[in-house]
């Protein structure tokens, strides 16, 4: 009897650089499971991720910018942290077409934060108010470590960039990137942020993982900053996505 086909893909936009497909692809490969494939699904508009998600013998997906948070209502159920998050980067499918929607990002983050520092961290800035920023501010609050925004909008942030003195910076040791500023290929851009107050005292988390050193990190490097990137964030997440995916399928 011929096995049935398994799809597994990233819905996005402009994902061709994406770290997930080469990373299933590998994993399928070195387990042995030659039935399975991993896609990227690069979606202009939703109607096009809704399309997406009625493909035949799909069984999985992560979604990535800008679907994270426009995919939920489309979804029949969502996880608790998914729901209080209100954020969905990865969805799965079962067995009668239901799709379920999760957020991985908020395990791939703490896990990958925890590793690497060894102090209690009390305060954060968290750069960013999207899908991603949700996720980070989630596991802040998780861990009774309190935060601020900043957005490039007054309406959207506790603060605007240029509002970010030295007063402000010094207040908070962890400040977390979760724009896509600096994400390849636009390598030089970087988050509009004073470094000459960032000391050593400070980590900094990029949740870009391309490339492994953003301007932001290096920026932060220079000044004596402890530097972390998303690579393991992303490992983390992509894992807890896959048990997912085996555990309803």
């Amino acid at each position: 009897m011929l096995k049935t086909k398994s799809i597994y893909g990233l819905i996005g936009k402009g994902i061709d650089y994406s770290f997930s497909r080469n990373y299933f692809s590998q994993k399928f490969k070195k387990e042995g499971l030659i039935y399975h494939s991993y896609q990227n699904f690069d979606c202009e508009n939703l109607a096009q991720v809704l399309e997406t998600l009625r493909q035949k013998n799909l069984k999985g997906v992560n979604v990535t910018i800008p679907y994270k948070e426009k995919i939920i209502p489309y979804l029949d159920k969502i996880s608790k942290e998914a729901n209080e998050i209100r954020a969905v980067n990865t969805i799965s499918i079962n067995e009668n077409g239901k799709l379920l929607g999760y957020n991985t990002d908020c395990f791939g983050f703490k896990k990958s934060l925890f590793e690497k520092i060894n102090k209690k961290v009390k305060k954060a800035l968290v750069l960013g108010t999207g899908g991603a920023s949700k996720a980070i501010r989630y596991v802040l609050k998780e861990n009774l470590i309190k935060y601020n925004t900043v957005s490039r909008k007054s309406d959207k942030g506790d603060y605007i960039y240029t509002q970010l003195d030295r007063n402000i910076i010094s207040n908070y040791e962890l400040i977390v990137n979760t724009t896509p500023v600096g994400t390849y290929p636009n390598t030089k851009d970087c988050p509009n942020i004073n470094f000459d107050y960032i000391t050593k005292n400070h980590v900094l988390f990029d949740l870009t993982y391309n490339p492994k050193k953003t301007k932001f990190l290096t920026n932060g490097k220079i000044k004596g900053a402890k530097t972390i990137n998303g690579y393991n964030m992303l490992i983390y997440q992509a894992e807890k996505s896959w048990s997912i995916w085996n555990e309803i399928n």
